[in-house]
């Protein structure tokens, strides 16, 4: 099927003007962003939960639903600012009871349920450092985690506490106290623990919050490398300037919007922009407590009239795969914006959103490093399927080769050419260091720029393409081949439904690509099906870059947040050891 190259900007259906272009806006400073936000009443700095909370409250708008609950079995429950405002004011009052100081970790093991964000944002205004864990984590990670972290409070349920952290406790010194829910909602008694429902009901629902600086740290999220233990990256209350920016410049979120971010808040992104950007721009956000299912998924959008949302290329793949017919029985016109994080977005996947539901998916790019938005496909600007768009105002962004001694940077000013992405430190939300881990925050920093590890190319337009993770690029027989750019060809079949692709060794070229393919529901793997796969990808590649096999597989091995982990896929070929499989999806549930 062919394809223009770019799918026209939406302005005319977006509330934008109708030339505007945030990329290009030359005025743009990061202190005007922050003048955007109230700060703390008396000049007493910048905090995190207020300006996702209190000052819409002071502002009048406590009425207003913040979280829209969507349980699993179907009941809705709702809470508005002023109800949020009042329960993280006792869980505040909590901890100061309890002696968490500032700087003290709170840790949650928690599923999308009302108290993670009562935790998050309670913790925030007693000024210590929140740590989300993703609640289907076994107890190694979990016990990793939270001895780098030096987890001092741990927020959880009484069956995930029993399960997961009971058998550790002993081997967690720093953690103090350890407050329970009890399974639906009732009181708990657990031994060395303290219920959750009685130390809020004796809290105070009054809080002031201690002045905080825009340096004071808030936030501590882990991300796994390819080898090591994970890694805790600090962020600091000065974040929540590039959350509301990005939250309004990039998702284009306006007051009367309803918004539905995907991502489970034990990952960077439903922290960043499933509970601080929505909030600190004053809209309602939706959260499911259900896993992923098409079906319920459409319906979601179609009955609470979701106009903004931000999902993940996993997810739009297997809405993909459930066909085109689904959405057809659902009223999506409240719709207006989709936007995609998590991974590079396929090219297939934007033009899919573009045929079946009446708009394409805006894919953007950050990292749990950068704490937010950089590079983007924002609401007014043309969309080139599978870029990651243009540099955000006030971010520097550039493609650069390390010198032989790898102290030195030259960037590369010709339009193409395939490098690491860098970006010019200093914007509010970027991590301050990896905890514990002073050599490996240093090799980010070189030579004036942050590394970012990806490679990727920028056209002669300013648009930036993910070419691949530094570490998965394969070269053969000369060439450096992103297994992205291949997956997104493999794609185009109708028959496939997702791919990842790796190198294998090969005394000749080096390395051979190797696929490997999940099919759709309803197609049968054959050889006739495979050189079919095989001749369009050569078509579309041609044969120096194209996979020379190809294997069909039931699924890929995917991380919880979604990401196909290409380096257990060659492990698991070439019978190398796995390494960390912490995050791998089912591992320790």
């Amino acid at each position: 099927m062919s394809r223009p190259a770019t799918i026209a900007k939406e302005a005319a259906r977006l509330r934008l003007p109708p030339n505007f272009d945030p990329t290009r806006a030359a005025t743009f400073s990061w202190e005007q962003a922050r003048r955007a936000l109230s700060g703390l009443p008396g000049a007493r700095g910048l905090n995190v939960a207020y300006e996702a909370v209190d000052r819409h409250v002071a502002a009048g708008r406590g009425d207003k639903v913040a979280l829209r609950f969507l349980r699993k079995k179907g009941a809705v429950e709702d809470l508005s600012y002023l109800t949020l405002q009042r329960r993280t004011n006792r869980f505040a009052n909590a901890l100061r009871s309890l002696q968490v100081a500032a700087g003290d970790r709170v840790f949650s093991l928690l599923g999308r349920q009302p108290e993670l964000y009562v935790a998050a944002l309670g913790a925030l205004k007693a000024k210590a450092v929140f740590c989300p864990l993703f609640s289907a984590f076994g107890p190694e990670p979990i016990q990793t985690r939270m001895e780098i972290g030096d987890a001092s409070v741990l927020v959880t349920t009484e069956r995930l506490y029993q399960k997961k952290v009971q058998p550790i406790r002993d081997q967690l010194p720093t953690l103090r106290h350890v407050l329970l829910i009890g399974d639906e909602g009732a009181r708990t008694s657990t031994p060395d623990t303290r219920d959750w429902s009685s130390i809020i009901e004796s809290a105070s629902d009054r809080f002031e919050i201690a002045p905080t600086s825009p340096d004071d740290p808030s936030i501590m999220h882990f991300t796994s490398g390819t080898t090591g233990k994970p890694k805790g990256a600090l962020h600091v209350h000065g974040a929540v300037v590039v959350h509301q920016h990005t939250g309004r410049a990039v998702l284009d979120l306006h007051d009367d919007d309803i918004y539905w971010c995907t991502a489970d808040p034990g990952w960077v992104t439903g922290t960043s922009y499933g509970l601080i950007a929505p909030l600190s721009c004053g809209v309602t956000s939706v959260v499911d407590e259900a896993d992923f299912d098409a079906e319920r998924w459409y319906r979601i959008l179609a009955e609470q009239k979701v106009s903004v949302w931000y999902t993940a290329p996993t997810a739009v793949r297997m809405l993909m795969k459930a066909g085109a017919e689904l959405p057809k029985r659902f009223d999506l016109s409240a719709l207006r914006f989709a936007g995609s994080v998590g991974e590079p977005l396929n090219p297939e996947a934007v033009w899919w959103g573009h045929e079946v539901l009446g708009l394409p998916f805006h894919d953007n790019w950050w990292q749990t490093e950068t704490g937010g938005i950089m590079i983007a496909n924002v609401a007014a600007m043309a969309i080139k399927p599978g870029s990651m768009g243009k540099p955000i105002p006030g971010i520097e962004a550039a493609i650069v080769e390390k010198s032989d001694d790898g102290k030195r940077l030259t960037v590369v000013a010709a339009p193409n050419v395939e490098g690491e992405l860098a970006l010019r430190p200093g914007w509010p939300s970027m991590f301050r260091e990896y905890v514990k881990e002073p050599e490996r925050t240093k090799k980010c920093f070189v030579d004036g720029w942050y590394l970012s590890g990806d490679l990727a190319k920028q056209d002669a337009d300013g648009y930036y393409w993910f070419v691949g993770r530094a570490d998965d690029v394969i070269k053969s027989s000369g060439h450096l081949i992103g297994p992205f750019e291949v997956e997104s060809a493999l794609m185009e079949h109708a028959a496939v439904a997702e791919a990842g692709v790796i190198g294998v060794p090969d005394p000749v070229a080096g390395n051979l690509i190797k696929a490997f393919v999940v099919l759709k529901p309803g197609r049968t793997a054959s050889e006739e099906l495979r050189l079919d796969v095989l001749g369009l990808a050569r078509a579309r590649l041609g044969p120096a870059v194209a996979p020379r096999e190809i294997a069909f597989v039931p699924d890929l091995p995917k991380t919880k947040s979604g990401k196909i982990m290409r380096r257990l896929l060659k492990a698991r070929e070439l019978g190398l050891p796995e390494g960390d499989t912490s995050t791998l999806e089912g591992a320790g549930t």
